[in-house]
């Protein structure tokens, strides 16, 4: 029987998305687009077993433990909310209150329940993410 190639990043994030079986799938799929526009430096791929953000340019040399090419994840545990992870959210001046959560380490997460909250809170999104980027170690 012949292996079946391994797929690319891309190409995971697709089929994940394809068998995608979750309630808000649709707010899940605004944020997507949300993400991926604010610049094109902005990959995705599955990592912790759910589709996530990260940055493609190039930065100075760090340990792969910090994340710091990680930006944001999707956390689809729950049917009636979408969380999005930011792993080094903390790092991040938001005085807008659009981040919470209290964590020991430096996430931050975002909750969105309807398309209507995802619309809501669109430009705040962007923000954070434009401030991560303004913040990557080049």
């Amino acid at each position: 029987m012949a292996k079946k190639p391994k797929l690319s990043e891309g190409e995971q994030v697709t089929e994940y998305f394809e068998a995608l079986n979750h309630p808000l799938k649709n707010v899940v799929q605004a944020l997507r687009k949300i993400v991926l526009s604010v610049d094109e430096e902005i990959a995705e791929q599955i990592k912790w077993n759910s589709p996530s953000f990260y940055y493609t340019g190039a930065m100075k040399p760090f340990d792969p433990k910090e994340y710091k090419r990680d930006i944001v994840v999707f956390n689809l545990h729950k049917n009636d909310c979408v969380l999005l992870v930011f792993p080094t959210g903390a790092t991040i001046n938001d005085i807008s209150g659009f981040l919470g959560g209290k964590f020991t380490d430096a996430r931050k997460i975002a909750k969105f329940m309807t398309l209507e909250e995802v619309s809501n809170k669109e430009m705040a999104l962007k923000k954070v993410i434009k401030t991560w980027l303004n913040q990557v170690d080049k």
